[in-house]
């Protein structure tokens, strides 16, 4: 019987597993934490969303550089058999109001163990092995047993018993890239492959938040930290001219701006701030005024009312909204009827900085897609493959981080089997 070892126990590593055993190979996965999937499990904390049902087009879209090198993978695995997948796990979706699939009682703990009692209890043939707390630590000095041609047929882990070698006939690696090192993922395999000449794009925060220039005030940064910035609009065109434009709402930080629309247009600002040194977009207050009307309310006769109580009045604009235009604007300004109004709905944020990698939701680079073969097979090592967020790709959140990592955990246990000449 062949054996494959997966390192790494998230939504990749699971799906490689999965794939792997219901073929009749010996699995054995190995993770550095005492549990699997924990940072699925923290994906699903606020209700856990899988997938997208929008067209695959528009689904595809979503992968940016990366388009051509997911589409591939989502041929394979793609949204419907996600929902397929989890189904037949007993647990039925629905697709929400903005087109994000979730199960239906929200929640990822039922999902996950559902889908471990499988791996561990199939209806045919060997269950999957789980060793946990067992870090790999990076390849092993002795070659497995008629496998000469494989240079990373044995591989190395530390655990509660002190370092440990295992061998198989194949490898899948499901590391995950830098962010959220606590839950396992810490971007420590990147010199192990790249000592074999593997190339691997620069770990980079995705999904993120950022800092904004020259921060917020004392009393800003008190008061509104954490509070949201609710139905506005964000337009950023980077200097290569590619622009964003969406609606939507995001949080103020203590030092900055994160949340949804943040996220959806991060790589655009990471990758500006991180060629120009900084990124500025637009924040339109109220995205369901014409600056016409909104010149016209501003302007409206107020009477002994403050300018305060005009515009909530009239715009409905108070709270943090309304503080942010004290925030960024003069005295001059904000008197200024004309310079008020183009204000509420073109304000100038500036960006100088992303936050670290270890806060942001995932990251992008890693594993470049050039350096494997069409089953993620490395060409370096053969016999060794990658899946996951370690792999080059980001994608926004709204279920596609889930996905393409269900995507390319089953491609990688297609592959293996290949390999093998498993039929």
């Amino acid at each position: 019987m062949k054996k494959v070892i997966v390192v790494g126990g998230g939504p990749s590593g699971l799906m490689a597993a999965e794939v792997l055993s219901a073929a009749g190979v010996e699995v054995h996965l190995y993770d550095a934490m005492p549990s699997v999937g924990r940072k699925f499990l923290l994906a699903g904390k606020g209700g856990l969303n899988l997938t997208h049902a929008e067209p695959a087009d528009i689904f595809a879209s979503r992968y940016g550089a990366r388009r051509a090198q997911i589409e591939a993978l989502l041929r394979g695995f793609d949204a419907t058999q996600v929902r397929a997948w989890a189904k037949g796990l007993g647990v039925d979706t629905f697709v929400g109001s903005s087109g994000m699939v979730f199960p239906l009682d929200m929640k990822a703990a039922p999902l996950l163990r559902a889908w471990l009692h499988r791996l561990r209890h199939p209806v045919a043939g060997p269950g999957v092995q789980f060793h946990m707390r067992q870090r790999w630590t990076g390849w092993g000095t002795e070659s497995a047993a008629g496998h000469a041609d494989k240079a990373c047929s044995t591989l190395k882990f530390d655990g509660p018993d002190g370092p440990s070698q295992a061998q198989a006939d194949a490898v899948v690696l499901a590391l995950g890239g830098g962010s959220w090192a606590r839950l396992g993922s810490n971007g420590a395999w990147v010199p192990w492959l790249q000592a074999h000449g593997v190339a691997v794009a620069p770990l980079l925060p995705a999904n993120c938040g950022f800092d904004a220039q020259g921060g917020w005030s004392e009393h800003f940064a008190t008061r509104f930290a954490g509070q949201p910035f609710k139905s506005v609009a964000i337009e950023f065109t980077n200097s290569q001219g590619v622009g964003f434009r969406r609606k939507g709402e995001f949080v103020a930080t203590a030092t900055g701006v994160e949340g949804s629309l943040i996220y959806a247009a991060s790589n655009l600002l990471r990758d500006e701030i991180l060629k120009q040194g900084q990124a500025t977009f637009w924040l339109d207050l109220l995205p369901d005024r014409t600056p016409e009307q909104v010149l016209a309310e501003v302007t409206h006769p107020r009477g002994s009312r403050s300018l305060s109580s005009h515009l909530k009045s009239r715009l409905h604009i108070d709270g943090i909204k309304a503080a942010l235009l004290h925030e960024r604007l003069s005295k001059e300004q904000i008197n200024d009827p004309a310079a008020l109004a183009g204000a509420i709905k073109a304000l100038p944020i500036t960006l100088v900085a992303a936050r670290p990698l270890d806060e942001a939701i995932s990251s992008a680079g890693g594993v470049r897609f050039e350096v494997t073969d069409a089953h993620l097979m490395l060409e370096q090592l053969p016999g060794v493959f990658c899946a996951g967020e370690m792999l080059d790709w980001e994608a926004p959140t709204g279920g596609y981080l889930l996905t393409a990592c269900f995507a390319s955990g089953h491609e990688a246990g297609v592959g293996v089997l290949a390999y093998l000449g498993v039929k």
